[in-house]
């Protein structure tokens, strides 16, 4: 059961990711928003390995995920994966997700653009669709390493926004939160949570990125 939302343009401000809205107003990524207070410590990061590794090892990681993710987005369109067009180790990661993904069905959108107006915020959404029967938003995630629960919590704020945003543009509520994490060892990670536990925290979060976007 597909969905119809509106096509947001992404522009660049102080050089982090906004989206225009077919109203014309400009909202932060909710990925720029939760990634904030990350800042301080990625410095850190790369001032201690360098940054010849620390871009390596960025560049690896994306690249890493965007072809899982798009290996799952193309499994659930029904299409098949040939093993021969991936890495090994790609496709031995996928072959670990791949279990979770036939727990998908109904799918709504996938990788669709959303915003609220409430929040003023926007992002892209991975998938909304049915995990085990109830609407959830599902968000696919890499890792170097596993983490646990206290780690990942800004996956949660990230999740909830695209909850809030998609029962604002379509009046559909949803209230599980799915996270998919694979790592690089082959440890899977599933979290599910309600959004309801986390929308305080989210609202917290994007009064913090207001209040340094205005401090500057």
């Amino acid at each position: 059961m597909p969905t119809q939302l509106p096509k947001l343009k992404e522009t660049k401000i102080d050089n982090k990711r906004f989206y225009v809205t077919p109203e014309g107003n400009k909202y932060p990524s909710i990925t720029t928003v939760t990634g904030l207070r990350d800042l301080e410590g990625i410095k850190l990061w790369r001032a201690r390995v360098g940054e010849a590794e620390a871009n390596k090892i960025s560049n690896e990681s994306t690249t890493r995920g965007t072809i899982l993710h798009n290996m799952a987005e193309k499994h659930l369109q029904n299409e098949i994966i040939h093993e021969d067009n991936y890495a090994y180790e790609l496709m031995t990661l996928f072959k670990i997700i791949e279990p979770e993904l036939t727990k998908i069905n109904n799918i709504y959108v996938q990788d669709a653009a959303l915003y609220s107006d409430e929040l003023k915020i926007a992002g892209r959404v991975d998938c909304v669709a049915e995990f085990n029967n109830m609407l959830s938003i599902i968000d696919f995630k890499t890792s170097r390493k596993e983490k646990r629960k206290e780690w990942v919590t800004k996956y949660f704020l990230q999740a909830t926004a695209y909850a809030e945003m998609w029962t604002e543009r379509t009046k559909i509520p949803i209230n599980q939160i799915v996270i998919i994490m694979i790592t690089m060892d082959g440890q899977l990670q599933l979290f599910i949570e309600d959004k309801d536990n986390w929308i305080e925290s989210l609202k917290d979060e994007i009064k913090y990125f207001n209040e340094f976007k205005r401090s500057k």
